[in-house]
């Protein structure tokens, strides 16, 4: 029977140029592998102190709606879903409604700016309204008068509209809070650069439905550090098979 496995010591072995470049090669990848984990393992750490701050902003008492002064400081990482209050009197018949899908259904966001004593004004997100309610007049119960304190959490402006679909103010379809561009459609002045989410105050009418906010983190930096981790260590594996493969080559040879 004729033995059909390669004769080691009939096959040339590589030069060591040859060599010394693939090694090269196999560490350089290692090391980016190595990089790309230890990016991951410092996103991790990013991500649970972002939760926390988070968790720890939503269950805090109250504050005050961030007025004039602080507008050109807010954002995300500072502001973003802190519990804030604003007592004014709402301008219902600036309301806007944005398409939203909630646990509720598909329908559409009540955004309604407030305006408080000082003239400043904060656009509300005041809750849900299935599609059949997106009219105010089939709502009436639930448009306020009067003073109103309204408590909730401070959301940063969403421009423009969602990956999939831009907002057209003129056609009055909003996809986006953009409370920017909200606020020059309505004619509004001295508008905050952020709207709040209300709170489940439940309203005259039970609608807008309020509290519905969606606090959630994608959060798979852990898998994505052990893939590259291991894929850096497959990789650092290879360099080593292929050194030793070479010496028993060589050896085979002489």
């Amino acid at each position: 029977m004729t033995d059909t496995l390669p004769n080691m010591s009939s096959e040339k072995p590589r030069s060591t140029l040859k060599l010394a470049i693939w090694v090269i090669l196999l560490l350089l990848l290692t090391a980016m592998l190595i990089g790309l984990g230890t990016w991951q393992v410092k996103r991790l750490s990013w991500k649970l102190d972002l939760i926390a701050r988070v968790d720890a902003r939503v269950h805090a008492a109250p504050v005050a709606a961030p007025g004039r002064a602080e507008w050109s400081a807010i954002d995300a990482a500072g502001y973003e879903y802190k519990r804030v209050q604003v007592t004014g009197t709402f301008l219902n018949d600036k309301e806007t409604q944005v398409y939203a899908s909630t646990v509720l259904g598909p329908g559409y966001w009540v955004l309604t700016p407030i305006q408080e004593a000082d003239g400043t004004i904060i656009v509300i997100n005041r809750g849900f309204v299935p599609t059949a309610k997106r009219n105010p007049d089939t709502r009436p119960a639930g448009e306020l008068g009067g003073e109103t304190t309204v408590t909730g959490l401070l959301r940063i402006n969403e421009p423009k509209g969602t990956l999939l679909r831009s907002n057209v103010p003129a056609e009055e379809r909003w996809y986006s809070r953009d409370v920017t561009a909200i606020a020059e459609v309505r004619g509004l002045q001295n508008v905050a650069p952020y709207f709040i989410d209300a709170d489940d105050t439940k309203n005259p009418g039970d609608l807008p439905v309020g509290g519905l906010t969606q606090i959630a983190f994608h959060n798979s930096h852990l898998v994505y550090a052990i893939t590259w981790y291991g894929l850096a260590l497959m990789t650092l594996g290879l360099a080593g098979y292929l050194v030793r493969f070479e010496r028993r080559r060589v050896t085979a040879s002489r």
